[in-house]
């Protein structure tokens, strides 16, 4: 609207119209400054982020357990309940853990990780294959496709 003014002449502007004189660009030279109700722009500003979180899908991270000796029947149903999660959009932690002696066999854990996987199939993709992490294997899947 107006080139470059004094700024004892711009406070006064902004004054005489009730507004707020903001500097929006300190580091131009000359500083640019706009006249606006800075209340409101905060407001307005506080509103739009309230409207953003609104529309945010959080992402949840649930754990399924298992245990080597877990029987086809149980797996079928745990890998029904993956499914579910994958389907409402949260990410599922699959955990096989050892007690005890079945530790010397963490082989008989990976091949049930691999019978899961076998099982969900298309349905879940993997973020992050099957590790040892103490007494436990774990992989985390998610879903991008949708049905």
């Amino acid at each position: 609207m107006v080139g470059v003014v004094n700024t004892t002449d711009a406070v006064q502007m902004a004054e005489e119209r009730g507004f707020d004189l903001v500097e929006v660009a300190p580091a131009a030279n000359p500083p640019v400054c706009r006249l606006m109700d800075f209340g409101q722009y905060k407001y307005e500003l506080t509103k739009k982020a309230k409207e953003a979180k609104k529309k945010q899908k959080v992402i949840k991270l649930k754990e399924v357990k298992v245990r080597p000796k877990t029987d086809e029947g149980d797996l079928q149903t745990k890998c029904n309940n993956i499914k579910k999660f994958l389907e409402e959009g949260d990410k599922v932690k699959v955990s096989v853990s050892f007690r005890g002696r079945e530790r010397a066999h963490i082989e008989v854990g990976y091949k049930v990780i691999e019978r899961m996987k076998v099982i969900l199939g298309e349905e879940a993709d993997i973020e992050k294959d099957a590790s040892q992490e103490g007494n436990a294997i774990t992989m985390i899947l998610f879903r991008t496709r949708k049905k």
